[in-house]
């Protein structure tokens, strides 16, 4: 990820700054997943992998425009590795979300509230167990005898397990009692601290792979294409959860734990349910306290809606379901130097300082740098260079300055002066009244905003030119083979300049041509995305696809839409998501005369945008509508029809215009239903749309 982003805070973030960290986000969190559920050899701690998916989350969260189609929210895991026998999951084997305070936990209970429009004093059970650290496996019984084991693998797709796992004691072969004729569970293969202890001393003695934790060997040990390897292994299971579309001979999480027990699964002892939430904490820090002394590794405690009608009603979003969340054990804090305190200059020109660290080690993780956030940041801690800081890694992936150590401060120390010019081109900066960022007015004549744009450019969300990385990108900048988006099309042209230099033989030359070629065609979406925009992500511009389907068609709207009121205006602000703070930025964008003179100047290149082609929504009876919801909805929440609404094809807006076709209105619907009277636009009462859509 670009060190540069990733030294801003959430808070801070320009929608471009922000749509380019989820692209680098993804890019890291892949590689991460590839390690970890592939190769059984994570390249970074837990913690670290936490901070960077709750960064990305917390983006989304503040950008919910720029939600990618490849987010890692919307992943779990890694493709299963070759060697293995594919196993497509018949329900997605999803990740949690995380929570990291007391805050988190009670926005988790409140979103789930708000989700199903509970009233306050409605109880909602709640069953927490540890989470285990552990590699996830999926196991199916029909007419009770075990029948296939598979890993998670990419949520979709698993490897096929099931020799390896007929050799652990904890995989019953035959159900005991009353069961399903075909059933699926979920659970967690893992390695007990005293077992890993000692396999990890048999490896040694006889110069074998030592292991560098429980999970690893865990990990490892199932995945051996060997299974008499597996077979010495000392592997433990725990089930968790029995699959939601499995024939209902329970009606709660709890109710499964007591039939999954009946039937012979091995369940962990420590699970508990609770209706309050200062009870569901105290099990947090009880469980917390025993960490140390339980038999196996945890890194949290596991929160689930207990009732099963609930678990589906409220469903997932994106990569996690909406009703289960891992609460997460802090992360460490460690005391460090700053030794130097940089300026760092963004694509949208803010600048951000940056402290330069000792080296030190915290939560398993090495940091030499944190972000001091803004101005303001660095005045109200009084932080300078020289001092001894604590540094902390909790609720976010960037490394943070908590405090300044006062009674180690050096004697000369003075306090630090923000810089009044650019570092990188020496233009003036400037502060908004309203905002607590300081930006550089250079614009593209600064190096660092210029160069970020084309890094975005070819970055792998946008026009994915593989093989022109940031470097590459950066040189031929600083040599002036490339000024706008068209020119890196015009590399193909300068193979006398380009070939021969440092990493550009002949071939690396050849497979950037053939990249540059590929890339004549390319989907609407990418093509928008790549433009830029402020607060345009992938999430947005895929949106305005979907709108308006073709490109020569998005331009001439957007040239209408520069008349404020007109129909056009009208349909871009309506697009739910979109709103007039963005709408602004995009049809000031394509005002500009050279942001329009760039993108024709790249169509002599890119000979095909693709027409964006609308899912296949085929039976439903709102497919394509536009539809608006208003007033107070009695059945379900505003969120939870909106999900359904859009799930079958519909275009869910947040305001009435000519080219509404359905306002469903509940009690207490106000202008919006007064202007589809207006209209002429189809009113439908709640229990009128649920006749519609037939549920």
């Amino acid at each position: 990820m670009s060190q540069t982003l990733r030294d801003i805070p959430v808070d801070q973030l320009t929608p471009l700054d922000a749509a380019a960290e989820l692209k680098a986000l993804a890019e890291e969190i892949a590689g991460h997943d590839k390690a970890y559920y592939q190769n059984d050899a994570p390249t970074v701690s837990d913690a670290e992998y936490d901070f960077l998916r709750q960064r990305n989350h917390a983006i989304e969260l503040a950008f919910p425009e720029f939600v990618r189609a490849d987010s890692p929210n919307q992943k779990v895991g890694a493709a299963p590795a070759s060697g293995f026998a594919k196993v497509t999951h018949a329900r997605p084997m999803l990740s949690l979300g995380n929570a990291f305070s007391r805050q988190d936990v009670e926005e988790f209970i409140s979103g789930i509230r708000r989700f199903l429009s509970l009233t306050e004093d409605e109880p909602i059970a709640i069953v927490a167990e540890p989470k285990i650290d552990g590699l996830s496996i999926s196991l199916v019984y029909k007419n009770g005898k075990f029948f296939r084991g598979a890993t998670r693998g990419d949520g979709s797709v698993g490897e096929d397990v099931t020799a390896n796992l007929l050799t652990m004691s904890d995989v019953p072969r035959q159900l005991h009692g009353d069961f399903p004729a075909e059933l699926e569970v979920r659970g967690e293969v893992f390695m007990a601290k005293k077992d890993f202890a000692e396999l990890n001393a048999r490896q040694s003695a006889k110069n074998g792979k030592v292991f560098a934790n429980p999970r690893n060997a865990a990990a490892g040990s199932l995945r051996q294409l060997d299974s008499s390897v597996t077979a010495e292994r000392p592997l433990s299971l725990f089930i968790y959860a029995v699959r939601e579309e499995t024939e209902a001979t329970a009606k709660t999480h709890m109710g499964w734990f007591k039939k999954l027990k009946e039937w012979g699964f091995r369940i962990n002892p420590d699970i508990e349910r609770h209706t309050d939430i200062n009870d569901l904490l105290n099990y947090y820090q009880r469980i917390e306290a025993q960490r140390a002394d339980l038999p196996y590794d945890i890194d949290g405690i596991v929160y689930k809606v207990d009732r099963l009608d609930w678990q589906k009603r409220l469903g997932t979003a994106s990569r996690a379901p909406r009703w289960a969340i891992a609460h997460k054990f802090p992360a460490e804090k460690a005391t460090t130097r700053l030794n130097k305190i940089d300026i760092q200059v963004g694509r949208t020109g803010a600048l951000t300082p940056v402290a330069h660290l000792e080296p030190v080690t915290v939560g398993g993780v090495v940091v030499s740098r944190a972000t001091l956030h803004n101005q303001d940041e660095i005045e109200r801690k009084d932080i300078r260079e020289g001092d001894t800081v604590v540094i902390q890694r909790a609720g976010d992936v960037i490394p943070q300055v908590v405090e300044v150590v006062l009674d180690k401060r050096p004697n000369n120390s003075q306090p630090y002066s923000f810089p009044t010019k650019c570092p990188k081109c020496e233009s003036s900066v400037v502060r908004e009244e309203d905002e607590a960022v300081t930006r550089c007015t250079g614009g593209l004549t600064c190096p660092a905003q210029a160069v970020e744009s084309l890094k975005h450019f070819v970055s792998r969300n946008a026009f994915d030119l593989e093989g022109l990385g940031g470097k590459h990108i950066e040189s031929f900048y600083k040599e002036g083979l490339i000024r706008s988006p068209a020119d890196i099309f015009r590399l193909a042209e300068k193979r006398d300049r380009i070939e021969g230099r440092e990493g550009w033989g002949k071939k690396s030359f050849d497979n950037l041509i053939a990249a540059l070629k590929d890339k004549e065609t390319i989907d609407l979406p990418r093509f928008i995305f790549a433009l830029g925009i402020r607060q345009v992500g992938q999430a947005t511009a895929k949106l305005l696809a979907k709108q308006y389907l073709t490109l020569d068609h998005w331009l001439e709207e957007m040239d209408k839409a520069q008349e404020l009121g007109s129909e056009s205006y009208e349909e871009l602000i309506n697009i739910d998501g979109i709103g007039k703070a963005m709408a602004k930025d995009i049809l000031a964008f394509l005002k500009e005369e050279h942001n329009r003179k760039a993108i024709k100047d790249l169509r002599e290149y890119v000979k095909n945008v693709e027409d964006f082609i609308v899912a296949d929504t085929t039976g439903s009876p709102v497919a394509g509508k536009t539809v608006v919801f208003t007033g107070t909805l009695e059945k379900v929440s505003r969120n939870e029809a909106k999900a359904r609404a859009e799930s079958l094809g519909a275009k869910v807006s947040g305001s009435v215009s000519k080219k509404t076709d359905l306002v469903i209105a509940g009690p207490g619907a106000g202008s919006k239903a007064k202007k589809a009277e207006e209209l002429g636009v189809a009113i439908l009462t709640e229990e009128e749309w649920f006749d519609l859509i037939g549920e």
